[in-house]
């Protein structure tokens, strides 16, 4: 069995696209595989800033043969009244490149087999260039040369070997060849790679670990090994340490771990800043002492060996020197001023230029965010908290801190608020409105921070709406969909059971043209986000459809609640009979729709009298307080007499007041039905 070899050199490919572009590269290689039906043993994945590369081991010496067989015309229309084949025929032969003597005859058809033989490996292979290479897609891109070709980097070299042979091809002027570059500065520029089986240790004689799992490892372990050795705590396992550790493995080639200082002083500013200045800005880890405490030292890594790191090692400390001291400055003049003076420059930033400024926004906001709030009974000093915030919750984005350190915004303006002597619940609605920061990202922990994080999203997602400045596509400059799928997690996991369709409405009436917009399509906007969180989820597509539909609900946490109560029974013995008998009432209810009451005197059977006696004492409101579960189980407790009824009974009778009656009765079973959804796009066959 033969090993296959593709490396793409490439200049410095940006460290958050490395790992995609590697899982790309391995996914295309696996549907060429496929579509070239060649088995291989196992595909194996590498990638450094500057190459991407896969290995193909126990490659087999040619693709699988395959036959198949086709059907071609029925045997009446194949041949004509003197038994001659017909056009038909001639054309199906001809399309399989085939002749009518190859035609089998039965089940009253025509049938050909087709064979198709296997294809040496090299012979496929040499196609990887146009069918993988050249196919690979990114989010940014490169034009070099004269070239009208885009990559995500310039292709520098190109090694592709099946076994000890390079494979010849290829792409733009760059061809295939077995020299490949090791370490920029610890090995000679141009290695030669004998043999595809080599790959790996022939880069790592020449500095380059090209396993990224394999250098991630390594770096893991080395800044532990410094951590432990100073009696550090060194925290690798959060998300924001995993991201580092990620854009850190995809900026080096040989990784050397390395710890540094800064003076204590520095400490007096808050650890938030002295994070984003090591984390964000420097891929520097931050240690802390073992009851969490900050500590003046950070770890880094190097692309590169242990020569001259005293001199690396200084050049970091000393960058890092130059942050901090920009940081220092500016938290100690950010607390001259107060914050009514930063409120005042907030009244001149602007929102957006077609809907105002921020400060308009941040009082629109209060508008929304009190209206929330009362409708979830919150006490007046919740009520008070609440206020205070929204009047003050943009304030630091004109501090000095906040301008130089942009990642800060929140973060910093709870920190000042407090300084400020604002109440610790407003100061922490400060920083909670921005949460989640993305789709699955932490929400709100503060009752004052959940309310107002999202009247803030929902009064740009109506204010945007109003400007017709909705997305388009995958297009979302303003990131609504965030926001919208923010208002509905946030709303899911403090169970808020909200309308939103009023509390929008009058909120839209009251601030006029700026807020004017179709309120309609701002809930649909939001429905979305229902759909596509419930889908994620696992839960299948006709249960979420029908779950949505006839929204006249608009509170989004019972209408995910109904969505996970009908997945949920749809696992039941009985759901497809249960399903069935709803359908059908509300397939006869729509036709003649009536509030009327039902008169048990116009009953003519005992079915009328069975069903009326299991629905007439049911309160809609309070079964829909209780939940789409109780919803669901009163309602499949009704398929029996609703069976029964259809057996025995008539609606559309010729006797007007008895068919009124009927449909009055099957009209109460439609209303409870509707608040479960559109149980019609629940696919049961």
């Amino acid at each position: 069995m033969s090993t296959f070899l593709l490396e793409i050199g490439l200049e410095e490919v940006p460290a958050h696209l490395v790992t995609s572009s590697e899982n790309q590269l391995i996914e295309r290689t696996r549907n060429f595989l496929a579509e070239h039906r060649l088995i291989v043993g196992a595909i194996n994945p590498y990638s450094t800033p500057r190459r991407l590369a896969v290995e193909l081991t126990d490659v087999a010496e040619k693709s699988e043969s395959l036959s198949e067989e086709k059907r071609g015309p029925s045997i009446e229309r194949a041949k004509d009244a003197n038994g001659e084949w017909t056009k038909a025929a001639m054309g199906f032969a001809r399309g399989q490149g085939a002749t009518p003597d190859d035609f089998e005859t039965r089940d009253g058809y025509v049938w050909l087999t087709k064979h198709t033989e296997g294809v040496p490996a090299k012979d496929i292979l040499v196609k990887i260039g146009a069918e993988v290479v050249s196919e690979m897609k990114f989010s940014t891109y490169m034009k070099w040369a004269n070239n009208a070709f885009l990559y995500v980097r310039p292709i520098r070299w190109l090694v592709v070997l099946f076994d000890k042979e390079v494979v010849d091809f290829h792409v733009l002027d760059v061809q295939t060849g077995r020299v490949t570059r090791g370490h920029r500065f610890l090995s000679n520029e141009h290695v030669e790679i004998s043999s595809a089986d080599d790959y790996v240790s022939t880069l790592e004689s020449a500095s380059v670990v090209v396993n990224a799992e394999v250098r991630k490892n390594a770096i893991r372990s080395q800044l532990t090994a410094i951590a432990k050795q100073n009696n550090w705590s060194l925290e690798l396992d959060t998300d924001a340490a995993q991201n580092l550790l990620e854009e850190v493995n995809n900026i080096v080639e040989w990784p050397t771990a390395f710890a540094g200082t800064f003076d204590k002083k520095y400490l007096e500013i808050p650890d938030e800043v002295l994070i984003t200045s090591m984390r964000e800005h420097q891929r520097f880890f931050f240690v802390t002492n073992h009851d969490g405490k900050l500590l003046p030292h950070f770890l880094s890594v190097r692309n590169g060996n242990q020569e001259h790191l005293d001199n690396v090692i200084a050049g970091n400390e000393k960058v890092l020197v130059a942050r901090l001291e920009d940081a220092e400055f500016f938290y100690k003049e950010d607390q001259t001023k107060t914050i009514a003076d930063y409120m005042e420059k907030v009244k001149k930033l602007v929102f957006h230029e077609k809907i105002g400024t921020v400060y308009e926004h941040m009082q629109r906001t209060g508008v929304l965010a009190q209206a929330l709030a009362q409708s979830l009974n919150f006490d007046e000093q919740q009520l008070s908290n609440v206020s205070r915030a929204a009047e003050i919750y943009k304030f630091d984005l004109m501090t000095g801190m906040v301008g130089e350190f942009d990642e800060l915004q929140g973060i910093m303006g709870e920190h000042y608020a407090k300084l400020f002597g604002e109440n610790p619940a407003v100061a922490t609605a400060i920083k909670e409105h921005y949460m989640p920061t993305s789709a699955t990202g932490k929400i709100a922990e503060s009752d004052i921070g959940a309310v107002l994080a999202v009247a803030d999203k929902l009064d740009a997602i109506v204010t945007f709406f109003a400007a017709d400045l909705t997305p388009s596509g995958s297009n979302d400059p303003y990131g609504l969909r965030r926001a919208a799928t923010g208002i509905v997690r946030t709303l899911q996991e403090k169970n808020w059971h909200i309308a939103l369709k009023p509390v929008l409405t009058q909120f839209a009436q009251s601030q006029g043209e700026v807020a004017a917009a179709d309120i309609t399509a701002v809930l649909e906007f939001i429905l979305d986000r229902v759909r596509k969180l419930t889908l994620d989820d696992g839960v299948r597509q006709d249960l979420v459809s029908a779950g949505v539909s006839r929204s006249g609900n608009t509170d989004v946490v019972y209408l995910i609640d109904r969505i996970n109560v009908l997945a949920a029974h749809s696992k039941d013995n009985d759901f497809r009979d249960v399903i069935e008998s709803l359908t059908r009432v509300d397939r006869l209810a729509v036709k003649q729709l009536t509030n009327d009451s039902v008169d048990p005197s116009l009953f003519e059977n005992d079915a009328e009298k069975e069903l009326y006696q299991a629905t007439y004492a049911l309160n809609l409101s309070h079964l829909v307080k209780e939940g789409a579960d109780e919803v669901y189980t009163t309602l499949a407790g009704l398929q029996s007499p609703i069976s029964t009824y259809f057996e025995d009974t008539m609606v559309n009778t010729e006797n007007a007041a008895v068919k009124n009656n009927r449909y009055a009765q099957l009209n109460v079973i439609h209303r409870l039905i509707s608040e479960l959804g559109d149980l019609e796009q629940i696919v049961i066959k």
